[in-house]
């Protein structure tokens, strides 16, 4: 049977009457402490962590530390979980070992040095341990860091001390105006700012790698002394061998001879890093290698240096880098495997630069690209990188100058594309003039006559590095990704078109369904408000309905149409443009909801029996239509009935017209001849016996 302890004994009987217990030394604020003081007559010893848990597990529990009240809370189940959860307080608390109850107001402070006693040693001869030893009031115990009594280890994602909470753990007091910062003369400004923007705090902080460097893994855990200090491990001579704890064989990995100084200057002996490298702003830049520029510049600064291969010019203009992007890259660095050794040092160099070697993503691209391709077969026509960026004067796309500025970009790409040019000789079927077709498109008068630089150019369609034949899957230019690329500029419309019929994903039907080119081309692109687009489109769109747009024709839109008129209802007017849905469906124009609203637009008085007119209603159609056709038919046969009887009574009748027309003829002309004969006397005849 488990002993239960005066402690324990007499706090159950408190709780069972409602009452609290505390030693005199706690209180709890803003309301008297009641005691019942007849309970703690008799001393108590606590052995068990049970026992102190006993008063310390109330939330409300008050102390006083030098001066100063404090919760004295214990949060069990946080304690239990923890690396101590196995010791008892008194493990700790050694002070209070054996003592009574209630034990002292104040009692002494933890030593983890007594079971920690390397840690204590480097930590009492640090900056935080000899400035706690002074009493300064902002120095760092061991708590400040680990906690009190829910220590975790540091493989815990939550401790304080894991690698991705320990940047943060120390910014408590060395973060921009945290107090430790404000105390200090001498300072560096922004450290947590500067390394969370640094490749080190990018890869802790962004992509939670753990193995990234951390506050402690320069400045160590303990031990952390000023870089003054011969012993600290951010001391010059020491930074080194502490960034080769990761950068391991850094030598080889650097050239030998930096800005034309010896890197090495004792044997294995390496430089202070942080002569290049900031200690807090490690930036992923590449600095100053290999030979210095000036060694270069000796002879490529010379007007009169050519090629002994094809006799091109190989000066270099200063100012011109000076000017560029790659200011702060030097010559080797692009020119690799030079030697320094050698009377022309550039004489080793055997392979031509390679961009990719430090744009190795867009270098990917561009080598699985229509153009790379073309180039790693040697091709003449295959571009390189500086036909387009150019070779020591590259600008960035946002300077005005650049080739790759937005208004440049046609005529950039206009150099190898322009009819006549080495790639528009290549082009087969429909694709001539791409050039002076989009020139004139809405999209080129919008870029080059307006200015707009957010208007669409070659590369937002065909993207800059990864261009691939529109037979490719993944082209931007493929028919299933198409509405993707133009939602880019055009969102809502992209939204309304994937709803439609006409997207690959709503569609169903083994024909090949329309994209954005198809309806608006790919080069020639106008305004959807221009007379000629609004005429033309009744043609697309019968490309594919070629039965319905006949239909269409023969109604009294379709004739007024074909007029030239554009006021008429066109086949978007109805169906819509590019949110074009089945009757079926309640969004649709044509629906049974909205099909009166849609004739509204032109028709302000119409009704639902307006709404009713067969607009596409044909005679031809049997099934669809079966009154139309057999009226239609019916009235036919009965109009051709009439028309073949009146014909036949006509041709039975002409002989009898013709004789009677002779006769009539006879009679006149005997008439005529009557009148014309002289008139003879009358004799009386003789009478009759």
């Amino acid at each position: 049977m488990v002993r239960m302890s005066m402690m324990q004994r007499r706090h159950t009987g408190a709780k069972m009457h409602g009452t609290a217990t505390r030693p005199p030394g706690l209180r709890r604020l803003g309301r008297p402490l009641t005691l019942v003081v007849a309970l703690f007559a008799s001393a108590a010893v606590a052995q068990e962590s049970s026992d102190c848990l006993a008063c310390h597990s109330d939330e409300t529990l008050k102390g006083v530390r030098r001066g100063r009240t404090i919760s004295v809370f214990v949060n069990e189940t946080a304690f239990t979980a923890s690396q101590h959860g196995s010791l008892t307080c008194v493990s700790c608390h050694a002070d209070l070992e054996g003592k009574d109850f209630p034990h002292v107001e104040d009692p002494a402070k933890v030593q983890c040095g007594t079971c920690h006693d390397g840690e204590e040693k480097l930590h009492a001869a640090s900056l935080h341990g000899k400035a706690l030893t002074r009493g300064d009031p902002l120095a760092p115990s061991c708590a400040d860091c680990h906690g009190a009594h829910a220590i975790k280890p540091v493989e815990h994602p939550s401790s304080p001390v894991a690698p991705l909470k320990i940047p943060f753990t120390c910014a408590k007091c060395h973060q921009e105006g945290a107090p430790v910062q404000r105390a200090r003369t001498i300072h560096q400004d922004h450290i947590l700012e500067n390394f969370s923007e640094s490749i080190h705090g990018e890869g802790l902080l962004r992509k939670g790698l753990i193995v990234a460097p951390n506050c402690a893994t320069c400045h160590t855990a303990h031990s952390i002394l000023p870089h003054t200090d011969p012993n600290s491990s951010i001391a010059r001579r020491n930074i080194a061998a502490t960034c080769t704890k990761c950068h391991a064989q850094i030598e080889n990995v650097h050239r030998k001879i930096i800005k034309g100084e010896l890197w090495e200057k004792e044997a294995n002996v390496l430089p202070a890093c942080v002569d290049c490298h900031q200690p807090h702003k490690v930036r992923k830049v590449f600095y100053s290698q290999g030979m210095a520029d000036r060694d270069c510049l000796r002879c490529h600064e010379r007007d009169d240096i050519r090629s002994t291969e094809d006799g091109r010019s190989l000066t270099v203009d200063p100012l011109v880098v000076a000017d560029s992007r790659h200011v702060k890259v030097s010559c080797s660095q692009c020119h690799a495997g030079v030697n320094a050794s050698h009377l022309r040092p550039c004489s080793t160099i055997t392979q031509p630069v390679d961009c990719a070697s430090c744009h190795a993503e867009v270098g990917q691209e561009f080598m699985l690209s229509i153009h790379g391709v073309l180039l790693a077969k040697q091709d003449p026509n295959g571009p390189t990188c500086k036909e387009c960026h150019g070779t020591h004067e590259v600008l960035g796309k946002l300077n005005s100058k650049s080739p790759t500025f937005p208004t440049n970009v046609p005529d950039l790409c206009a150099r190898c594309h322009r009819e006549g040019e080495k790639a528009a000789v290549r082009y087969v079927g429909t694709q001539h003039q791409i050039v002076e077709r989009y020139t004139e498109s809405i999209h080129g008068k919008g870029l080059k006559k307006s200015g707009l630089t957010v208007t669409a150019m070659c590369t937002n369609c065909h993207s800059a590095h990864s261009i691939l034949p529109k037979s490719d899957p993944a082209s931007t230019v493929n028919p299933t990704r198409l509405p993707e690329t133009c939602g880019r500029c055009h969102f809502g419309i992209e939204e309304q078109f994937n709803k439609s019929v006409h997207a690959t994903q709503q569609g169903k039907t083994d024909k090949p369904l329309p994209v954005c080119n198809d309806c608006h081309s790919a080069h020639t692109i106008r305004r959807a408000d221009e007379q000629g687009f609004k005429l033309e489109i009744m043609n697309q769109c019968g490309r594919c309905h070629e039965q319905i747009s006949k239909t269409y024709f023969d109604t009294y839109h379709g004739k007024v149409s074909q007029l030239g008129y554009t006021k008429t209802a066109k086949c978007y007017d109805c169906h819509g443009a590019h949110d074009i849905l089945p009757v079926s469906d309640p969004r649709s124009h044509l629906s049974h909801d909205n099909v009166v609203g849609t004739c509204q637009k032109c028709h302000p008085g119409a009704g639902r029996r307006f709404a009713g007119y067969l607009s596409h209603a044909t005679h031809h159609d049997p099934e669809k239509y079966p009154f139309l056709f057999w009226t239609f038919w019916g009235m036919t046969s009965l109009l051709v009935g009439t028309f073949v009887f009146g014909g036949v009574h006509t041709l039975l009748w002409l002989p009898k017209a013709f004789q009677l027309r002779r006769e009539r003829r006879l009679r006149h002309a005997q008439e005529k001849k009557d009148a014309a004969a002289p008139s003879e006397p009358t004799v009386p005849s003789e009478p009759t016996l």
